[in-house]
């Protein structure tokens, strides 16, 4: 595809290396600030699944304090209290992204596509392989960030970054920038319904049973997301 892998790939680089000119002084700005508000780095620097999987190296401002545990924002019920301050601020304005730019420039990233994820987000990682869904750069933002963010389920995510995948248009990533500059202003679902995460954790452990083989629990998931992809391309349509 012509826009996937030349068009987009070009207007990602151009926006970015411009971004990175005209942000350099807040952005120096920014960094001494984090330095001035709290212990440890300024950059929080993690290993993340691009395209097809392959792992590379993610930058964003540092918003927790260093001992803060190794999981994802959704998995947390008490998140705020390892944010730092400053990191609060850098969060509800994604300011804490910015860093990300390198990563375009660099070619891991593009600015709309899937969120690159973690070791701590490996169900979606997995279901993302079996939907298509890893096929695509990915982006700062993207359908599933402007669907719900932190306050849907992994097989959502992954259903929303299948569809995402499956129908990559200039037209629905310009629709898909300009939701998340509002979804930016508005501070929609920075952070996960405490009510939501102690939901899953209870239906987790309901259904976990001891019994499971891998094979019965790949189908599962397999299951899963199709249904929740059913669900996803249904409320587009």
């Amino acid at each position: 595809m012509v826009y996937e892998k030349i068009i987009k790939r070009l207007f990602s680089l151009a926006l970015a290396i411009v971004m990175e000119i005209v942000l350099f002084i807040p952005l120096l700005i920014v960094g001494l600030m984090i330095k001035l508000t709290s212990k440890g780095p300024v950059l929080f620097v993690q290993e993340r699944f691009g395209k097809n999987s392959k792992p590379f190296k993610l930058y964003k401002f540092r918003s927790m304090v260093v001992d803060a545990p190794d999981k994802s924002n959704a998995e947390f019920t008490d998140i705020k209290s390892y944010i730092t301050p400053f990191g609060n601020f850098l969060r509800k304005t994604s300011i804490d992204e910015l860093p990300q730019l390198l990563n375009i420039i660099k070619g891991d990233m593009a600015f709309i596509g899937p969120r690159p994820l973690s070791q701590a987000d490996l169900v979606v990682v997995n279901l993302r392989k079996k939907n298509g869904g890893d096929q695509v750069l990915p982006g700062i933002s993207g359908l599933a960030q402007v669907n719900g963010r932190n306050n849907i389920t992994d097989e959502e995510k992954a259903a929303y970054d299948g569809l995402y995948a499956q129908s990559v248009s200039f037209e629905q990533d310009v629709k898909l920038f300009f939701q998340t500059i509002v979804s930016v202003f508005k501070r929609d679902n920075v952070y996960k319904d405490v009510e939501l995460v102690r939901q899953e954790i209870e239906s987790a452990q309901v259904e976990m049973s001891p019994t499971d083989n891998e094979s019965g629990s790949s189908q599962d998931i397999a299951n899963s997301v199709l249904d929740a992809t059913d669900s996803v391309i249904k409320s587009h349509v």
